[in-house]
């Protein structure tokens, strides 16, 4: 058998991952730590942007609509409004969405960071 003194540090290459770097942003600075009320403003405000654009949508198709003298139910022009919509917000609120997913990223990285440190203290290793 082998020693316990064999054993990989960390046997979960996992732990040790980078933070993801996306296309045209650096890297989150360690001492720049991503907050859950920072991330929660971030993705509310990304789903209350989305929402909005497809009530805008649907209005717009409702009062064409009514301009033309045709009536359609709300329930339909809610739906052609999210299909309308879905396309068009990625390219509308790209910026928004870039910094939600970064975001997610760095918490997920400083989550991993802070799963590894407890690991090593519960194994007696100084980090």
């Amino acid at each position: 058998m082998s020693e316990p003194s064999e054993k990989p540090k960390n046997p979960n290459p996992a732990d040790q991952a980078e933070p993801p770097v996306t296309a045209g942003s650096a890297a989150p600075q360690p001492a720049e730590r991503v907050t859950k009320g920072r991330l929660a403003r971030d993705v509310a405000l990304y789903s209350f942007a989305r929402l909005l654009l497809v009530v805008v949508i649907a209005g717009i198709i409702l009062g064409v609509a009514a301009l033309v003298g045709v009536t359609i139910p709300l329930l339909v022009a809610a739906i052609f409004g999210v299909l309308i919509a879905l396309p068009l917000s990625l390219l509308l609120f790209a910026t928004l969405r870039r910094r939600v997913n970064e975001g997610i990223a760095a918490f997920d990285a400083q989550r991993r960071a802070d799963q590894a440190d407890l690991r090593a203290k519960l194994r007696g290793e100084d980090r």
